[in-house]
């Protein structure tokens, strides 16, 4: 497997703030990263200087064989690094079928109908408000959304956050099936550790910025004591 998306010493915050400490990382084409940590450790600060949403301080990212460190998020997002953030922030006054339309891209790929088979729901409630959607729908419309612009990365923050268990597990298998259908590269925060290590292949865990453990995700689900020791919880 090809590498998709390096991270290599990259130090990143708000201002003059560093929250990632040296960081360094990996994801494989087609292959799914877990990161993991307590709160405020610096998960959600990742993903976002992958987006281009944070002051970078120091090292080198590089995506599908480009240097993208200093590149606009607009331009990060035209190269294939699509984002499912934690507050989903869908457009309440669009309807369900507007909100995918603004945010379709490229000729080929994600369809309104190909995201329409993949969320059900979403078909169903078409043209309903976003404001009138359930938290489960809304989490389906930010991924359906995410994917319309034909991404090959695909960053979801904490994306079980307040669902009930019935509506994670119907997620879970919509991701299970996209990323068996078109191997689409992940990387996932999440709270609930065990969940997210049953779905990825590879795990990191951060403290204070910086990557404390990195490990396949398999070898932290066999060894629950660890976990726990690393994360706090393991759940």
């Amino acid at each position: 497997m090809t590498e998709l998306l390096t991270v290599r010493n990259v130090s990143a915050g708000h201002g003059a703030t560093v929250v990632l400490d040296h960081v360094s990382l990996a994801v494989e084409t087609g292959t799914t990263l877990a990161v993991l940590g307590r709160n405020g450790v610096g998960k959600t600060t990742l993903l976002s200087t992958i987006l281009g949403h944070t002051t970078h301080h120091d090292g080198r990212i590089t995506f599908a064989g480009q240097t993208i460190e200093h590149l606009k998020p607009y331009r990060r997002a035209r190269l294939g690094i699509g984002s499912v953030p934690q507050e989903r922030e869908i457009f309440p006054s669009l309807t369900v079928e507007e909100n995918l339309t603004v945010a379709a891209r490229g000729a080929n790929g994600w369809t309104l109908e190909r995201v329409y088979a993949l969320f059900p729901n979403l078909a169903e409630r078409r043209r309903g408000m976003g404001n009138q959607l359930s938290g489960g729908e809304q989490q389906m419309l930010a991924i359906a959304r995410a994917l319309m612009g034909n991404p090959s990365l695909l960053l979801l923050d904490e994306p079980s956050l307040g669902l009930a268990p019935v509506i994670v597990d119907r997620l879970l298998e919509a991701l299970r099936l996209l990323r068996s259908e078109t191997r689409l590269t992940m990387i996932l925060t999440e709270q609930q550790a065990r969940l997210a290590l049953e779905f990825s292949d590879h795990a990191v865990i951060l403290d204070r910025g910086r990557i404390v453990h990195a490990a396949p995700a398999a070898e932290l689900l066999a060894d629950p004591e660890q976990l726990s020791t690393l994360i706090g919880v393991a759940r």
